[in-house]
């Protein structure tokens, strides 16, 4: 106990900014993040939050519909994209985001559902609730492998959630109404409330990039690995939308970063991955899966900012998406049809 007093005064020492000054760490990251969505989102009772309509900060910009700007003029049977950050474009700008990209190339509107930190349950429920209301031609549902996982939680990043409970062989919609946004001091457990005013225990866990979990407010509700069969479940929601709308659904796989760094993290997004898509293909969806695509360019991870897909990996899936697009649009070959 006495050298960790000792490690712990001598690492303040080091930066002299936290040897009087003694924050819960755990608690000021909570808060920076509920101050930062708190300007960003709204609560929304169905899917926990939704983005703020007239948002505008660093290159982003929510119209007064609550969807992000994509450069086009809203216009008749527009196509429909939903999904993740991924779709919504973290680390871009408004008109660097695949939907953007794709508007310019089929030049219509692509209406950017996306929603940073969404689960696919939650995408597939604003699916449902966007194609209700702009009655689009085509749906693109974008995800990438912890989407899955997400399924499996009621609570995430702060954020209570919508979830599914499997009941037999249906699932049932929980956690609705969804609960507004807990304060962050109500959602601190006991090694939070005394660990997190350690400078010592902060510093080795960043050095450990262990900070996800300690920082981030997460309750489960499913034991691992529930997710892929609600996720599967899910893609027969996205079937009977298509049935019900008319709207051509597209599935598309994204791919976290650290895919092209950890050859084990990559072989279990894949394996998640093409599990989901095959659920879509068995419910007659047509899929996408970006991975080679991006793995043909040579250098995948100059496709992204950071954590996210820069302009030139957005315009990359933006044109898988529109060849699929077009595929669909001339239909199935006919008998007489050259291969």
């Amino acid at each position: 106990m006495a050298t960790l007093v000792v490690l712990e005064l001598g690492l303040r020492a080091s930066t002299w900014g936290y040897l009087f000054v003694w924050p819960n760490f755990v608690l000021d990251a909570r808060s920076v993040l509920a101050e930062r969505d708190g300007q960003r989102y709204q609560h929304d009772a169905e899917l926990g939050y939704v983005p703020r309509p007239g948002y505008r900060a660093d290159g982003i910009t929510i119209s007064d519909d609550g969807l992000r700007r994509s450069g086009f003029a809203l216009s008749d049977a527009p196509i429909l994209a939903v999904g993740d950050s991924f779709t919504f474009g973290d680390e871009v700008a408004d008109g660097q985001t695949w939907p953007a990209a794709l508007a310019h190339v089929v030049g219509k509107e692509v209406l950017n559902g996306g929603v940073s930190g969404y689960g696919f349950d939650q995408t597939v429920l604003r699916a449902e609730r966007l194609a209700s209301k702009y009655k689009p031609a085509a749906i693109v549902v974008s995800f990438i492998a912890d989407d899955v996982r997400r399924t499996e939680m009621r609570r995430l990043w702060s954020a209570d959630k919508p979830y599914f409970a499997l009941a037999g062989d249906e699932l049932e919609l929980a956690g609705v109404p969804v609960p507004e946004r807990a304060d962050p001091k109500s959602t601190l457990t006991f090694r939070q409330r005394t660990l997190g005013y350690s400078y010592l225990f902060d510093f080795v866990l960043r050095r450990l990039d262990l900070l996800h979990d300690w920082f981030g407010d997460h309750v489960r509700v499913h034991p691992p690995g529930t997710g892929e069969t609600i996720a599967c479940r899910l893609t027969e929601r996205l079937a009977e939308l298509q049935r019900s709308s008319g709207a051509k659904v597209i599935l598309v796989a994204e791919y976290d970063p650290v895919v092209w760094d950890d050859p084990k993290f990559a072989a279990e997004q894949r394996r998640l991955t093409g599990g989901l898509l095959a659920c879509a293909q068995r419910q007659g969806l047509a899929t996408i899966d970006t991975f080679d695509a991006l793995g043909a360019t040579g250098n995948p991870r100059s496709l992204y900012v950071l954590w996210h897909m820069n302009q030139q990996g957005n315009a990359l899936v933006a044109k898988l998406i529109a060849d699929k697009l077009s595929s669909l649009d001339r239909g199935p070959p006919g008998p007489h049809s050259p291969p």
